[in-house]
């Protein structure tokens, strides 16, 4: 242990520090960030302002106080998220051990909060999905922006994309002759090809030749795909707004806004046909796991099988079950009066 303990705050800092060095997305430095100055702020007011005083003991009350704090709302915080939390804390333990400002890891003891894998919280029909692509007015008071929704909502039905995947998509990124998309910069940092169909580029196309040298800043016409009425890039919040108004005029009762586009991308997709590794490079996933939770919520389909194929799965006709009872009582009356 060094003769001098830095502060939790001087120690998180320069964790911070390190994790930018090392190339980590503003995205997921502003969410570590945040989780140990949350938990900085919960020690600070016990006492612990050093980094000494990050004990297993400190860790294991932070993991109680986690698993039985309450949102404004009533509501415990989710699995997910005390894990979140608590990943955050535990990076910053190994780096501690790593660096050796304490003589062990003070957060190796904490067993991580068990998670399960809950299915999609929703998904549009494909009938849904075109009840919500057609409410853009193009004849209305604003057709510009109209545009410009329309091409949004139309390409994230098609690819599946994440919001901030799309945010990202500059004019020089939609290859309309092979009619794919280059993702840049997905999650995890990596590149990748995909396909978008023929409707959706075709509304792309429209919307880059009708509607955003209108809304574009001169100059920018390889800058960002989708651009707001200033000229600006589209921000996550701004698509996710954008998003969810569609969704709440087309009068569905669905979370998720920009993700419910992705959820229903999958789901189609494995309804009619697609396997499941397709799927997986289409939306990104690293791991196959992360995409089989769609083969549970495309019910629709087992369901038709499951009807074609079962022996039992019908009710018999009215005609053949009243003849089945009138066979069963014959039955019945023959084994009687040879009994008698």
């Amino acid at each position: 242990m060094t003769l001098e303990t830095p502060s939790l705050e001087t120690a998180i800092a320069r964790h911070l520090a390190h994790l930018r060095a090392l190339g980590y997305t503003p995205a997921t430095l502003a969410s570590r960030a945040w989780h140990l100055d949350l938990f900085r702020a919960w020690a600070e007011e016990r006492g612990a302002t050093r980094l000494d005083e990050l004990t297993p003991a400190l860790v294991a009350r932070w993991q109680r106080h986690l698993s039985r704090h309450r949102k404004a709302d009533g509501q415990p915080l989710g699995s997910n998220t005390q894990r979140t939390r608590l990943s955050s804390l535990r990076m910053f333990g190994r780096w501690i051990a790593r660096e050796r400002l304490l003589d062990a890891d003070p957060v190796a003891e904490l067993i991580m909060p068990r998670v399960g894998h809950p299915l999609p919280k929703g998904w549009l029909s494909a009938a849904q999905a075109e009840t919500v692509l057609a409410l853009p007015k193009l004849d209305g008071r604003r057709p510009v922006p109209a545009l410009r929704d329309r091409a949004i909502l139309e390409t994230l039905y098609s690819t599946g994309l994440r919001r901030m995947e799309l945010t990202r998509l500059t004019v020089p990124d939609v290859d309309f002759a092979g009619g794919a998309l280059l993702v840049r910069q997905g999650k995890g940092r990596k590149d990748r090809v995909i396909p978008i169909g023929e409707r959706a580029l075709a509304w792309v196309e429209k919307y880059l030749a009708d509607s955003r040298p209108q809304l574009a800043r001169c100059g920018d016409e390889a800058g960002a795909l989708f651009v707001t009425e200033q000229g600006a890039p589209l921000t996550v919040s701004h698509l996710s707004a954008l998003v969810t108004r569609y969704v709440t005029r087309a009068g569905f009762a669905k979370a998720g806004s920009c993700h419910l586009f992705r959820h229903t991308c999958a789901t189609l997709m494995l309804e009619h046909g697609a396997d499941i590794r397709h799927v997986q490079e289409q939306l990104g996933h690293a791991c196959l796991q992360t995409t089989q939770v769609y083969t549970h919520v495309s019910i629709r389909k087992l369901k038709e099988v499951h009807a074609a194929t079962h022996p039992g799965a019908k009710l018999a006709p009215r005609s053949e079950a009243k003849n089945n009872r009138n066979d069963t009582l014959a039955d019945n009356a023959r084994e009687g009066s040879v009994s008698a």
